[in-house]
């Protein structure tokens, strides 16, 4: 069952195959999101600084009944946070937002400022800075292992040009019809785990007639095809939602795409219209 099975850090700690993506659940309304994952089995909680719902995750990971030890919770660092004293009173105002002793993954949510995503300058040293932030808080035992989000090649080897604790993971868009083939690679190839955010494409994978007929050829949702795909490409899929019944079937995917199969889904037609969510930068295709 994928929801027992996990991936191994450059550090030796171990994260769970599949995580619960909180974006866009208000924060009087996580906890009860939460829960009712664990309750199901569910061990990652993916969170973010620029959600506003760290404190209902927090809450969650201390009432749900499971050892604190046995769940994996990420957050992320705003990505307005470029400099040493901004990024290590944020990670402390994180630790505090979620009432939790350590933080299992933390990562840079962005490369550049929301604002200027996609811009010319890749605040290679605001990076560098704020990653020495996570690097003391890190060795300070406050965070298990640390990482980036949305980070390009230039942006890693800038940090691993610097760095004296090498990222450990990076968390990118990636779904059938949009996946950086070339940025896994050289993720892999440098030790990061690559973790898949929108791994259904935030829905719009749904609308695609081809997909819809290889999921039902093997007896499963659409989402499920989806979580598979990145599951048998060596990624950790974030499939968000608060539905229960959705979580549930999120997780089961205990099934094997065909090599052929996979290529069809590879080299399958891009989303050009993420829809409502173009408003965001990394879907709008900056």
């Amino acid at each position: 069952m994928i929801l027992q099975e996990t991936y191994t850090l450059p550090n030796d700690v171990k994260i769970p195959k599949l995580g619960l993506g909180t974006w866009m659940i208000d924060d009087n309304k996580v906890a009860d999101a939460v829960r009712a994952a664990v309750a199901m089995g569910y061990r990652h909680i993916d969170t973010a600084q620029a959600y506003g719902n760290e404190r209902g995750v927090g809450e969650a990971i201390r009432d749900c009944g499971e050892p604190r030890d046995e769940l994996f919770v990420t957050t992320k660092l705003d990505a307005s946070h470029k400099d040493y004293a901004g990024a290590k009173a944020a990670i402390e105002g994180s630790l505090q937002t979620l009432g939790l002793d350590t933080i299992d993954l933390m990562i840079i949510h962005s490369p550049q400022p929301w604002g200027q995503f996609g811009g010319a300058d890749r605040f290679f040293a605001g990076n560098v800075d704020a990653w020495r932030a996570l690097e003391e808080a890190y060795e300070a035992g406050k965070i298990r292992a640390i990482g980036v989000s949305n980070f390009q090649k230039e942006d890693l080897d800038n940090l691993l040009e610097n760095a004296s604790v090498k990222p450990m993971v990076n968390q990118i868009l990636a779904h059938v019809s949009n996946t950086p083939f070339d940025l896994i690679d050289y993720c892999k190839k440098n030790g990061l785990l690559v973790e898949a955010y929108s791994p259904m494409g935030h829905g719009k994978i749904l609308d695609n007639a081809e997909i819809g007929a290889m999921a039902e050829k093997y007896g499963v949702s659409v989402p499920q095809l989806s979580i598979r795909y990145t599951l048998q490409l060596g990624l950790l899929p974030l499939p968000k939602t608060a539905n229960p019944d959705h979580m549930k079937n999120n997780a089961d995917v205990d099934f094997e795409i065909s090599d052929a199969d996979m290529e069809t889904l590879k080299n399958a037609e891009p989303i050009k219209d993420y829809g409502d969510a173009n408003v965001f930068p990394v879907y709008a295709g900056k």
